[in-house]
């Protein structure tokens, strides 16, 4: 079974390492296609693993650049009907077997009950982190032995507050099984590759607006978050002292473009208040199949009305600790 991967990386001296450490720990190499937009100063030689997986690569000036959404649209221009899609940040690393991980978790889901909502499972969490120790030999090191998976809540201190946008926060969680969830990580997704031709990335939007925004499209046409325990995909949270990268914000960088990232960001803000107000073209506004007032309920905090309705739900992990997998949480 075939496995999209996204990757938008910028500037990201890691990326060779993540597609390395992607192949080498699949159980089905030959079943991997990778998307690559590679927003760098210099262009990278993937060539040698077309051997175990199919590589398509394209790199882009860093000045050209206008954020990662707009990245993760282009590469979703070469996906050819895989049947999963897996999307992750530049920086990630994977343990033995995670190709069969996902797969079998994704099909557990999606067998639970003929009930809709568990027809199209969006298998996502920030992920345990990963360290360095060799930068020169890209020698590193799986946090294996952390217990918690990082269930995903709104941040109690920041509802609302950019207009409609509120950040989110990983809630470190013991999970001995699937649970529901309500919001994802756009550095850790994994889902059927009809996400893409349903909810294709809006290039519109920049970093803030881009996981709400995408949460929302996708539960309003049918998707729904599921958090895993033990999932083996790695992040790495910090720039290693040897091996810094600059952000799509360095002045140096941004002083160039003839859109600045702050006016990118405000042109975001405004995206996601007309998504929410059902504003926007049929390909990029909601969907049809649950509402905002269904998300509302599942979630606690209400778009529409701007306010937070249960916070037991927004905020507290319990949610995920009691919530009953073969039960529709709305």
């Amino acid at each position: 079974m075939s496995i999209f991967i996204s990757i938008a990386s910028y500037q990201d001296p890691l990326l060779e390492s993540t597609v390395f450490s992607a192949i080498h720990n699949a159980d089905n190499p030959n079943n991997l296609v990778f998307g690559i937009c590679d927003q760098s100063s210099n262009i990278k030689d993937l060539s040698a693993y077309n051997a175990q997986s199919e590589i398509k690569y394209e790199h882009v000036d860093p000045i050209l650049s206008k954020g990662p959404c707009w990245a993760r649209n282009r590469i979703q221009s070469l996906f050819q009907d895989e049947e999963f899609y897996l999307q992750i940040d530049s920086h990630t690393q994977f343990d033995k077997h995670w190709d069969t991980f996902l797969i079998e978790n994704y099909t557990k889901i999606k067998n639970i009950s003929q009930d809709i909502y568990f027809a199209k499972p969006i298998l996502t969490c920030y992920p345990r982190p990963f360290e360095i120790t060799d930068v020169e030999k890209g020698e590193v090191k799986l946090n294996l032995s952390d217990p918690f998976t990082q269930v995903i809540t709104y941040r109690k201190d920041s509802i609302f507050m950019r207009d409609l946008f509120s950040r989110q926060i990983g809630i470190p969680t013991k999970l001995s099984r699937a649970t529901h969830g309500y919001l994802l990580a756009a550095g850790c997704l994994f889902t059927n590759g009809s996400f893409i031709k349903d909810v294709p990335y809006d290039p519109n939007f920049y970093f803030y607006g881009e996981e709400i925004s995408l949460m929302l499209r996708a539960f309003t046409r049918g998707y729904s978050i599921f958090h895993l325990p033990n999932v083996p995909i790695f992040h790495l949270y910090t720039d290693p002292v040897n091996a810094p990268r600059k952000l799509h914000w360095n002045e140096e960088e941004d002083m160039h473009r003839p859109t600045k990232w702050n006016e990118l960001e405000k042109i975001s803000i405004e995206r996601l208040r007309g998504l929410v107000e059902n504003k926007l073209d049929e390909v990029w506004g909601l969907g049809d199949i649950f509402t905002l007032n269904d998300y509302a309920v599942l979630s606690g905090l209400d778009y529409k009305e701007k306010k937070v309705i249960d916070e037991e739900k927004a905020f507290n992990k319990k949610l995920f600790e009691s919530a009953d997998l073969s039960v529709r949480p709305f």
